[in-house]
């Protein structure tokens, strides 16, 4: 008994010297170890001394567990206290981190706003596409070499595939749209390519289509030439030059004077003093008949842009991973 009173007295002692809520709660566990100890080793006494000293461990056991308790209610009495002393209502409220849009939702909002001003409607479609949506239609058959520069990536072949382009979306609008047609599609297009400086499998595309009676490729120039200006000022350096492209003859690539290098080239531009930032031209006669519209009444343009190189060119980014890995430092505040 008077072995059991001194570990009591020392525990005592010891708990109060613990200043920390988890010193306490690990002393509560040595105290469960040390209880369960303590009977296991009864076991060995006479029935008689067994229950006597059982008796006295559970009192000392019992007593033990309400100073474990008591000083865990005076710590967090004292932690309580000292939170409400150093809380004041009249101090001005921390600044919060509110979140910023990625800049490709700006430049894509600024697009659509100036593309909606002259008329054009915004659109999108699935990202998992058809053959026929995203080639056939397009005038790319199966046998075209131009699949072999898209590197298709299938999930069912050869019919069911991520989209390459958003051109996809185009072709489902010419579909169940008779003219007068003015869209734009912004959207993710998937290519199996090699994730460099300037490309990654996954990017934003932008297309935009108008087809109508007497539609020219003065039309395409003129809202081309105030796009450029509406996105990179007045004084930015373009240049149109003839390209072929399958859904669209004749072609063109249009190309922006590297602002990187200022068109010295430099690994950007891959030494060309040139940034090509869309392709464009007037709807191929084969696609509007696919889509069953006369082209011998209608006619129109069409074009396409890697938003991701407008975005980048625009934020003054020179890495494409950039937009999509977890650095944030170079999203401005809007």
């Amino acid at each position: 008994m008077s072995t059991l009173n001194e570990t009591l007295s020392t525990f005592t002692a010891e708990l109060q010297a613990l200043t920390s809520i988890d010193q306490v709660r690990e002393k509560r566990r040595e105290l469960q170890a040390w209880v369960r100890e303590q009977f296991q080793g009864l076991s060995s006494l006479e029935q008689a001394e067994k229950r006597r000293v059982g008796q006295e461990l559970n009192r000392v056991k019992t007593e033990m567990e309400r100073l474990v308790s008591e000083r865990l209610r005076e710590l967090e009495g004292a932690v309580k206290g000292q939170e409400s002393v150093a809380f004041d209502p009249a101090l001005p409220v921390p600044p919060l981190r509110l979140g910023r849009v990625h800049p490709t939702i700006v430049v894509l909002r600024q697009m659509n706003s100036f593309f909606r001003s002259l008329g054009f409607e915004v659109v999108e479609g699935p990202e998992i596409e058809t053959d026929r949506y995203n080639y056939g239609a397009l005038n790319i058959p199966a046998d075209h070499p131009a699949r072999e520069m898209q590197d298709t990536i299938y999930l069912l072949e050869p019919d069911i595939m991520l989209r390459s382009h958003t051109s996809a979306v185009e072709t489902r609008v010419m579909e169940r749209q008779k003219p007068p047609i003015r869209i734009v599609a912004p959207g993710k297009a998937y290519r199996n390519e090699a994730i460099n400086a300037t490309n990654n499998y996954m990017f934003f595309q932008y297309e935009g289509l108008a087809i109508d009676r007497a539609i020219k490729m003065s039309h395409l120039h003129s809202v081309l030439a105030e796009f450029l200006k509406f996105m990179f000022g007045d004084d930015c350096k373009s240049r149109f030059r003839a390209k072929y492209y399958p859904q669209v003859e004749p072609g063109l690539g249009v190309d922006l004077a590297c602002e990187f290098c200022g068109g010295s080239g430099c690994a950007i531009c891959k030494q060309k003093g040139w940034i090509e930032i869309l392709g464009a031209g007037m709807v191929h006669p084969n696609v509007l008949t696919l889509m069953g519209i006369d082209w011998s009444e209608y006619s129109g343009f069409a074009f396409g842009m890697g938003l991701d190189r407008l975005v980048m060119s625009a934020a003054g980014i020179s890495d494409i991973r950039e937009l999509y890995g977890p650095r944030m430092s170079y999203i401005p505040e809007v």
